[in-house]
């Protein structure tokens, strides 16, 4: 496991990323969310912890720059419930709301994977593993053609299942 990060922010509201000793912008905060890196930001003089502010400044600058996530009502209703006995049920209902949301489009998008791009390599696979049984059931009604009547018998019912089988496939 690794250590969390550690991004100072100093007065003058510049970050600076003690793992790379260099300072950095919000865009690469969001860029450290994005490749799910654990960091904390802290005030650089009192150790305050600002990663929450610092995520919800992150968030204001993604809403204001392209397609919101947040309506105004969706807004609207999440300040109501500041103060209100239900805040912490509601923060709870939130994270596993998202948190559901996520696995979710994680089985959407690997079931559409298998669905929709099936390698060049297995279809050329799947397509020998058919025509090996369709090749295996002529041999075996060969080899009973020529060991005689019951093989004649066995024959016709093996010439069936590869009728059957190549008018299934």
């Amino acid at each position: 496991m690794s250590e969390i990060r550690i991004i100072k922010k100093y007065p003058n509201r510049r970050l600076y990323d003690t793992a790379i000793s260099s300072y950095i912008t919000l865009d690469d905060v969001r860029e450290l969310v994005l490749s799910c890196t654990e960091f904390k930001v802290i005030e650089a003089r009192t150790q305050e912890d600002l990663t929450h502010i610092t995520l919800l400044q992150i968030i204001s600058e993604q809403e204001e720059s392209g397609q919101p996530i947040f309506t105004n009502q969706l807004l609207q209703q999440l300040i109501r419930y500041y103060g209100n006995s239900m805040q912490g049920v509601m923060s709870s209902f939130l994270e596993q709301g998202l948190k559901m949301f996520v696995e979710q489009q994680q089985t959407f998008s690997e079931r559409m994977t298998t669905l929709f791009a099936p390698t060049p390599m297995n279809m050329i696979n799947d397509l020998t593993q058919r025509n090996l049984a369709i090749w295996q059931s002529l041999q075996q009604s060969f080899m009973s053609a020529l060991s005689g009547e019951a093989g004649d018998k066995a024959g016709a019912e093996s010439a069936e299942e590869v009728k059957k089988s190549a008018g299934k496939k």
